[in-house]
């Protein structure tokens, strides 16, 4: 066995990491929170409640400007052509008030009493009560066809010519007609907000079901089927209780199927090793004749592999329970690998790169498990003439990494994902023919996740690399 020592100070800056890609050699902005104009498209994006509330305050103020217009425009016809000679009649009276020729003092006196401005223009007067309402000069109104006199003149209803040529033009005071609706707006658009936020609270409860129901699928997801989605006004449900119900009856189906496998295989397991025992025993009392003897050694290979089948599915239904029960304990790992290493059969060469580590609370029965099943498959796909597999621990960050690499032909990339799944064996390199059944890397994941770590697997080029990272 060929053995190789590196630093502690773990690869250099650049270097590839086992995970893929190469190592940054700073942070930068990675991480950092996303602006406040991003998070607000992703909310408007993917929250539903944001949306229902967006195209109900659309709705309204759609509805609203409809409604307005339409009865501004409907009242409009109607009223305009009874209040004309009306307003036209009050006008006279109003030219009639200011006498001819046109007194200011009159004409100041209806600019107090009523809300309108007056400008009177002729041959000896001309005055205006507001001078600040719009530009003034005297001779566009004496240009007859003049495009500024068309656009700035008011309409003639508002407009009466006395005996001697002035003209008194009325119009309605501004200013009157532009603080109070301005108030009103600001009050209008306050009920609007106070509306919408009472929406958005009442949209926030109904929609609280589809909360309960994300929480309570991935609580079933990770395998905790104690507690069930609560389903409001279970005597009345909605659509939304409904289907709570209809979730929690399936988590309950499948928590009983997945509790019937585990107890159908310990069941199977346990039946089978007293009957392997046996069929040992029996097999171990046959003679050594030459005869005899090749077939004795092929049946105790056979009986061997049964035996560690069972102890690998007995193994795997007690790592696989929500609770897993690791009996930790200081663990020097470095000795631990060399110990597993020289206690393969036939005495592989395999090469170790091990780092000053430190000794961590683990437990040593499942990391035994852990290695000597990563080390089995990288040995079984890694060809004859090609490098031995490599082992290569460390503590990084933190964390042990554990490396194991063989150089055989890898595995297809999209069966990645699924190694380290129950019973699952590549089509290509990895046969039955190759070896196993499947549980070795699923045993693997298993201590790794009970440890509180990670599993990845990745194609090395040439070979497979598995990587295992479990906290200090």
């Amino acid at each position: 066995m060929r053995k190789r020592h590196m630093s502690a100070d773990g690869p250099p800056l650049g270097a590839r990491d086992p995970l893929g890609g190469s190592a940054p050699r700073e942070a930068g902005n990675v991480g950092a929170p996303l602006r406040w104009h991003r998070r607000a498209r992703h909310a408007l994006a993917y929250s539903l409640r944001l949306r229902l509330v967006g195209l109900f305050l659309l709705l309204a103020l759609a509805m609203t400007a409809t409604f307005v217009g339409g009865m501004q425009y409907a009242l409009g016809i109607g009223w305009r052509d009874a209040a004309r000679p009306l307003v036209m009649d009050y006008v006279d009276k109003l030219a009639a008030e200011i006498g001819t020729p046109p007194d200011v003092a009159r004409a100041q006196a209806i600019v107090q009493r009523l809300p309108v401005s007056v400008r009177i223009s002729g041959p000896t007067v001309n005055w205006r009560s507001h001078p600040d309402d719009y530009d003034y000069d005297p001779t566009r109104w004496e240009r007859p066809g003049d495009p500024a006199r068309l656009a700035s003149e008011p309409p003639r209803i508002f407009e009466r010519t006395t005996a001697d040529g002035h003209r008194i033009r009325f119009a309605l005071k501004v200013q009157v007609w532009h603080d109070k609706p301005r108030l009103i707006g600001w009050f209008t658009l306050g009920g609007m907000l106070l509306l919408t936020g009472l929406a958005y609270a009442r949209v926030r409860r109904m929609l609280r079901p589809l909360e309960d129901i994300r929480a309570g699928a991935q609580r079933f997801g990770s395998g905790d089927f104690a507690q069930p989605i609560p389903v409001r006004h279970a005597h009345r449900p909605d659509e939304l209780g409904v289907l709570a119900g209809t979730i929690n009856t399936m988590g309950a189906d499948i928590h009983h199927m997945l509790e019937a496998k585990r107890a159908l295989l310990l069941a199977i397991s346990h039946e089978l090793r007293s009957p392997l025992t046996r069929a040992r025993l029996n097999t171990e009392l046959l003679p050594e004749t030459e005869d005899v003897a090749p077939s004795r050694e092929a049946l105790l290979r056979d009986l061997a592999l049964m035996r560690d089948l069972v102890i690998d599915l007995l193994e795997s239904e007690r790592l696989a329970t929500p609770h897993t029960a690791l009996h930790r304990e200081p663990c020097d790992l470095v000795a631990l690998v060399h110990e597993v290493v020289h206690q393969l059969p036939g005495q592989p060469v395999v090469e170790l790169v091990c780092d000053a580590v430190p000794t961590a609370q683990l437990d040593p029965t499942r990391m035994r498990l852990l290695v000597r099943n990563l080390l089995d498959n990288a040995l079984r796909h890694t060809p004859a003439t090609a490098q031995a597999p490599v082992l290569h621990l460390q503590s990084l960050g933190g964390h042990l990494r554990l490396r194991v690499r063989d150089h055989g032909p890898g595995v297809a990339p999209e069966q990645l994902p699924h190694l380290g799944q129950p019973f699952y064996r590549s089509e290509a390199a990895r046969t039955r023919e190759g070896g196993g059944v499947g549980l070795g890397l699923y045993l693997c994941r298993l201590v790794a996740q009970a440890h509180g770590g990670t599993f990845t697997v990745h194609n090395a080029q040439p070979g497979l690399e598995v990587v295992v990272e479990i906290p200090l």
